[in-house]
């Protein structure tokens, strides 16, 4: 892969807006050369380890939808947040079931599902609040062990059981690819996602949709668009370098670039 840019911290409203647009070009430029249309690609900002204080600018900047991998931060800042209308909240990393009550009080969307006991107690959960949730369902396509995620030749058996949670909209796949500099590498952990989406479209379920491919982050997203990503998930091109190492966030190995 390409040596990816320097990020800097954005603090003002005026330096999200570039970031924003910035990025926003790049999935255009990478929409394009795979003859796909730009409006047909979700960015999707990551905030975590942002504080509110900074993503009211990012909302002023035109964010609408916020990315984070720890539910109880997600959870506080959602509180802290609650006067912006509108903003809509996605849980993006691994999830432990004694945590799924918080992503049923809050989230809007989540894109990590990887286990039947996690989908009963989701979908208990939001029974219990008398909502709903977006979800996507993980695929480990690089076959390391530190990841999360199902293996791909599992991901038919599951998904046909996920209709028995009413309260779970299945809207589709996410995967992270290998953090590698190899291109093809990271490409084909990309390319297997896409073939399995239309694999298992042939013969989904009544009531889960595979529209979505939620698959690249700020070091490779360009290349996740050119093989067919409906969101991209960036958080250092938008908010700048992180504080805490990613192992702070994803302790099993799992990377947010």
């Amino acid at each position: 892969m390409n040596e990816q840019p320097r990020y800097t911290s954005a603090t003002t409203t005026l330096e999200f807006r570039r970031n924003l647009a910035l990025v926003r070009d790049r999935i255009a430029g990478a929409a394009i050369r795979a003859g796909r249309s730009p409006g047909d690609v979700r960015l999707l900002p990551v905030s975590k380890t942002v504080e509110s204080a900074r993503l009211r600018l990012a909302i002023e900047a035109g964010c609408t939808d916020l990315g984070e991998n720890k539910v109880q931060e997600a959870l506080r800042k959602s509180v802290e947040l609650a006067d912006v209308p509108g903003l809509r909240w996605h849980v993006i990393g691994h999830l432990q079931s004694n945590k799924a009550r918080f992503v049923a009080q809050f989230a809007d969307e989540f894109q990590a599902l990887d286990r039947l006991s996690l989908a009963r107690t989701l979908n208990n959960r939001l029974e219990a609040a008398n909502r709903t949730l977006q979800v996507m369902v993980q695929i480990n396509t690089s076959g390391e062990d530190s990841k999360f995620g199902l293996p791909p030749q599992e991901a038919e058996a599951f998904i046909q059981e996920l209709p028995a949670f009413e309260r779970l909209h299945i809207t589709g796949l996410m995967t992270l690819a290998i953090n590698s500099p190899d291109e093809s590498r990271v490409r084909a952990c990309f390319q297997t996602l896409h073939k399995l989406k239309r694999q298992l479209s042939e013969n989904t379920p009544s009531g889960v949709e595979l529209t979505e491919l939620s698959m690249g982050m700020s070091g490779d997203f360009e290349l996740a668009v050119e093989e067919g990503a409906t969101v991209v998930r960036v958080g250092q091109a938008i908010f700048g370098p992180r504080a805490l190492p990613d192992s702070y966030y994803w302790p099993d190995g799992d990377k947010m670039r």
